[in-house]
């Protein structure tokens, strides 16, 4: 067994009651951004935030949601992986000009994003998925008829 070791923030790992205590976290934020009026999704420890933007009072409220997330982490000393975090535009609408970040860091906009296995474009269409997994069915193929092809040789 290890010895002991004082545990500063966080849900320990591998424990039984780790999942309880994550939840735990997670609900509070949970709580806090629905109070603020923006939608809110989450899995596991994934967190999605969406507003629809008309104005630019949308717009502040959305960056408000951003920081009152980035405070919650702060307060819990956790971190937000703002590289993994993007800002997705969705519709015909142009946004007001704006600059969302969390903690001073610029989210970067991009035309489409992968979520839970299914990736989803500014349009809503599903051609970038579809060319995403045909690309990754083609590459194992590629690889299988490689490793039949050695196999045959030798």
């Amino acid at each position: 067994m290890s010895s002991p070791v004082e545990l500063l923030s966080g849900v320990i790992q591998g424990s039984g009651i780790g999942p309880l205590m994550f939840l735990v976290f997670v609900n509070q934020l949970a709580e806090i951004l629905d109070s603020a009026g923006v939608k809110i999704k989450l899995f596991a420890d994934d967190v999605k935030v969406y507003v629809q933007i008309v104005s630019n009072h949308n717009a502040y409220k959305l960056q408000n949601e951003l920081d009152m997330l980035a405070s919650w982490a702060q307060t819990w000393q956790l971190t937000v992986s703002v590289d993994k975090c993007c800002i997705l535009s969705i519709g015909r609408a142009q946004l007001p000009v704006t600059d969302f970040c969390i903690d001073g860091q610029t989210l970067s906009s991009v035309p489409s994003c992968r979520d839970i296995g299914v990736t989803i474009s500014h349009d809503l269409k599903p051609s970038v998925h579809i060319a995403q997994i045909v690309t990754k069915a083609h590459q194992r193929c590629h690889i299988t008829c490689l490793c039949v092809t050695r196999c045959c040789i030798a």
